[in-house]
């Protein structure tokens, strides 16, 4: 958690070619020149090594910031609106023709990385554009939080902790928010989208889906179990005497309505995105929705444990553990099984190594969405609350069909902010007001093409070899 999204790419567009301006001439070309440098940074954020890419992310963002505002004014000035109180005019000369990657569509040919699609609208190339920028911020959300469950380095103190937390917040509830924009502006379109990545349903499931992450990071900010095993199991740490975590009831209660809700979040998010499939716009990539899955389950789950925690600090002690089970079930896993006991605990002993070393690597990691995460913490409190039941308290533990019926209903604790698109200083729309020169940049060729160049080269390799070394004649 968050999700793990990867960036689209897209190939190289001259404005000027399809668009002018008689207020602004140099308009196209600096959009242009910025919209290059996003390409290029797109590209090579591709190509770097899964371990690479975190550190790299500020450099997209920078790129995606640096392009937006010349594509607000370019938007706005279509509909000759005014910006700072001046008129800002473009004409379209031709219809352009801008080709992305997109990512969150399923790809029917296993292997091989989907094909760019043409979209013939500028505002297909904002959407793209500002999905990317949501995907950025989630991305950089997951790195901020990457420090907290690694096992091979200091934990961090609880400012750090606070504060990674915190950052990794404002990230989710910004690409929220721009999910949610997205999402109104395509109640203005008619006709089908090219792709399932800008379909409005998408849209609205990814801001669901963004709320109930933000949700979730409210409640670990101040859920002490998942740090302390963290620090159970980190080999650097000196600590001998790990003090017992303590919430308060009325916190529990809270805790357990805010995961509540963040589950009926992604329950929202993913009945849209079953919606969309179900009408034949696409379908959409199956570890997306697996992962939506899974945090659903792992909302309820973390619902039931703090309800546990709260009858436990009542004295309700068979009423935790009942709470316990029902949390696992929530999850999964199958209770009143001991014949498959050891086997399971050897799955997930294993599946717990290689999740760590995703982590580790900073690559692919979450992608259960917590849910391992869960399973361990239950794990933790049923065997020290089944000791405690079993020599002192021994009380009955109720069966959790009619415990489960009762759980109340979710409560937020975020808003999503309205999104407004950045645009140009003034300073910098009356630079624009000279006359342009050039629109050759970011017009190299693609990545596309440059791989089919390598093919043909690598298919002919001795027409390379008969004219090498023929310039030593002259």
């Amino acid at each position: 958690m968050p999700f793990s999204f990867t960036l689209p790419t897209t190939s190289c567009f001259a404005f000027s070619q399809f668009f002018s301006s008689d207020t602004h001439p140099s308009l196209p070309l600096a959009a242009s020149t910025s919209r290059g440098v996003l390409r290029d940074t797109l590209k090579k954020h591709k190509r770097l090594p899964p371990a690479e890419r975190a550190s790299h992310l500020s450099s997209v963002l920078l790129s995606l910031e640096n392009y937006i505002p010349y594509l607000t004014v370019i938007d706005r000035g279509l509909g000759s609106q005014l910006l700072d109180g001046k008129p800002v005019d473009v004409i379209l000369k031709s219809t352009p023709i801008f080709k992305w990657r997109p990512t969150l569509s399923d790809n029917p040919v296993l292997g091989r990385e989907i094909a760019r699609i043409e979209v013939n609208s500028l505002e297909y190339e904002i959407y793209f554009t500002l999905s990317t920028l949501a995907y950025t911020h989630t991305l950089l959300s997951r790195s901020c939080l990457n420090p907290l469950y690694s096992l091979s380095t200091a934990l961090p103190s609880l400012e750090q902790r606070t504060l990674a937390i915190t950052t990794a917040t404002k990230n989710l509830l910004l690409a929220g928010s721009i999910h949610e924009y997205l999402s109104t502006c395509c109640e203005q379109l008619s006709d089908p989208v090219p792709c399932i990545d800008l379909s409005q349903s998408t849209f609205k499931a990814l801001s669901n889906l963004a709320l109930a992450e933000a949700t979730l990071l409210a409640v670990l900010k101040d859920d002490p179990y998942p740090a302390l095993l963290v620090q159970d199991r980190n080999k650097l740490d000196k600590e001998w005497m790990i003090k017992s975590p303590e919430i308060p009831k009325v916190r529990a209660n809270l805790f357990a309505r805010l995961c509540l809700a963040a589950a009926g979040h992604t329950t929202n998010g993913l009945s849209l995105l079953n919606n969309v499939s179900s009408k034949g716009e696409g379908n959409i990539s199956p570890h997306l929705l697996k992962y939506m899955e899974g945090l659903r389950k792992t909302s309820r789950g973390k619902a039931c444990r703090f309800f546990a925690i709260g009858a436990e600090l009542d004295g309700q002690i068979g009423m935790a553990l009942a709470w316990l089970q029902a949390g696992m079930y929530e999850l999964g896993i199958r209770l009143g099984d001991d014949s498959m006991k050891s086997l399971k605990k050897v799955k997930k002993g294993w599946e717990e190594k290689k999740e760590q070393k995703r982590i580790e690597k900073g690559t692919h990691w979450g992608t259960d969405a917590g849910s391992l995460e869960e399973e361990r913490i239950l794990d933790f409190l049923e065997s020290k609350w089944s000791k405690i039941n079993d020599t002192i308290n021994a009380q009955n533990v109720p069966p959790i069909g009619p415990l489960m019926a009762t759980m109340p209903s979710g409560r937020d604790i975020y808003s999503l902010k309205q999104f407004d698109p950045p645009s140009l200083d003034a300073s910098v729309l009356l630079n624009l007001k000279s006359l342009e020169y050039d629109d050759s940049f970011g017009m190299e060729n693609s990545s596309d093409e440059e791989d089919k160049r390598k093919a043909r080269n690598e298919a002919s390799p001795h027409i390379q070899s008969d004219y090498s070394g023929r310039g030593n004649y002259y």
